[in-house]
């Protein structure tokens, strides 16, 4: 029997998702913008009515309604959930008087809410700037809820959820990764989104300090911490052309991806055990390596000069694409082959399991290294009996089967995806790091979605492929095919 409870569920998260539609039209009373305080206003009052129409299903069919709620259930709502949630975060750009088509406001939403941060705007003569104040706002804004997820947001701040929580952060933040930091998943939540609002309110502040206006410091804030990448500007953080507030960025965007439990044991108990714990130590030495390389192949190149500045411009790109963020201060695709080549590939890494980054994660990276060095020993030596460990534990067979297959889906989605793009005559280089930004949630790519370039060019199809692998990476590939699948509909 179908669960009434995943609709009342889906009904307070569109109810919450109306109301937090409300301070962006604060911003276009306050910049006196008042052409889009309206069409803000109804698409809040849309979404509320929809959720309250879904939450009331409670009262109508009663004695149909159940409690509990199993994985199936979690499944259901975490991934209709993220797509209702796309679909009415659109409806503030769709609604608004600037011509966009209701795929390229889905788009928009959808790159917002998974954190992808690719956008349309650019095309059309419509710019990221030609946006009011309150539609910049809500569009950093929709990074910010997606950051930790939408769904964790709800258990931390509606306890009317009660029983089935459990089974909706499990949903959410699957991976090899995703023990709970208390017994109780509310608390949980209410712990790693305390860190998450309190990272965000101090990168504002130190923005706003550094130079940044406060609109700007706190949507910059917003999408920094959630490893998303939207800007107010369309040219994303080399507009301030300030190295203070580029150091400021790459400071939080380390910060954001990594895994905020180690945030937690630092901040809740004083213990700082970042350099013990053995996926933190590999995302730090790839981000020192792969910023010394570009240096070195920028600097060998004749491209820039050895200083101080030339390593900035190296570690923000390295931080930035590593951590699947996307800012934006120089155009890299001009840059050498060699360092363009490294760009490439950290499009695929993304940073630590348990943070707001997309990407394949480096935990499992890690262990897929781990597990081909386990295969080689055995071949060696066949009588030997070794265990794959990572620090001090030693990793289940079902954890490396299911990273493995992780794996190969990630690689196989990413294949088939760039050969569909390539199929409406879109050249290999667009193709290729189109099918990567968007299954990684990064956003820039290379070719004709380059670092200052935007995503409205590609037909409708494509973008609404676009959107459907910005969800399966932001839900890390079998939230969403297990609901797609014929074995859950039997």
């Amino acid at each position: 029997m179908f669960n009434l409870r995943i609709l009342n569920t889906l009904g307070l998260l569109l109810i919450f998702l109306g109301i937090t539609m409300l301070p962006s039209a604060f911003w276009t009373l306050y910049f006196k913008e008042y052409y889009d305080f309206y069409p803000i206003i109804k698409s809040s009052l849309y979404t509320i009515i929809c959720g309250s129409c879904l939450f009331f299903t409670k009262y109508v069919f009663k004695n149909k309604y159940k409690k509990d709620l199993t994985s199936n259930d979690a499944f259901s709502i975490v991934t209709i959930g993220w797509l209702l949630s796309a679909i009415f975060s659109s409806l503030p750009y769709y609604l608004a008087d600037y011509n966009l088509s209701f795929i390229d406001s889905f788009f928009e939403s959808m790159s917002g809410l998974t954190t992808t941060g690719a956008t349309i705007l650019g095309s059309n003569t419509i710019f990221i700037e030609d946006l009011s104040h309150g539609l910049l706002f809500w569009r950093s804004f929709t990074q910010f809820l997606g950051g930790m997820g939408i769904i964790v947001f709800t258990i931390a701040l509606l306890p009317l959820l009660g029983i089935g929580g459990v089974q909706l952060f499990r949903a959410e933040v699957a991976g090899p990764t995703a023990d709970k930091i208390t017994p109780r998943v509310k608390q949980t939540a209410k712990l790693l989104w305390g860190i998450y609002v309190g990272f965000v309110l101090l990168e504002t502040i130190v923005l706003y300090f550094a130079g940044m206006t406060f609109f700007d410091s706190l949507c910059h804030s917003f999408s920094t911490m959630a490893t998303g990448g939207f800007s107010t500007h369309s040219e994303s953080i080399s507009f301030f052309n300030s190295s203070v507030i580029e150091w400021i960025i790459i400071i939080f965007m380390f910060l954001a991806a990594t895994n905020f439990t180690l945030h937690y044991i630092f901040i809740g108990n004083g213990k700082f055990k970042y350099f013990k714990d053995s996926e933190f130590k590999v995302y730090f030495s790839i981000f020192c390596l792969s910023s010394i390389l570009l240096l070195i192949n920028l600097v060998f190149s004749n491209f820039y000069s050895l200083s101080f500045e030339s390593l900035r411009h190296a570690s923000f790109t390295s931080i930035s694409l590593l951590t699947t963020t996307g800012f934006i201060t120089e155009n890299f695709e001009m840059w050498p082959n060699m360092s363009i080549t490294i760009c490439f590939i950290l499009l695929f890494l993304g940073g630590s399991a348990g943070s707001t980054t997309g990407g394949l994660k480096i935990i499992r990276t890690l262990l897929i290294f781990k597990y081909l060095y386990y295969e080689i020993k055995k071949l060696i030596h066949p009588k030997g009996v070794y265990t794959i460990k990572i620090g001090k534990n030693s990793i289940d067979d079902e954890i490396i089967k299911n990273t493995l297959g992780f794996y190969l889906f990630y690689i196989f989605i990413f294949i088939l995806f760039s050969l569909f793009i390539s199929f409406y005559n879109i050249d290999i280089l667009t193709s290729l790091t189109a099918s990567a930004s968007a299954l990684g949630n990064i956003g820039p790519g290379l070719g004709d979605i380059g670092p200052y370039d935007n995503w409205g060019h590609f037909p409708p199809m494509v973008k609404i492929f676009s959107t459907f692998c910005m969800l399966l990476g932001r839900l890390e590939i079998f939230t969403v095919m297990v609901l797609i699948s014929r074995i859950f509909w039997k």
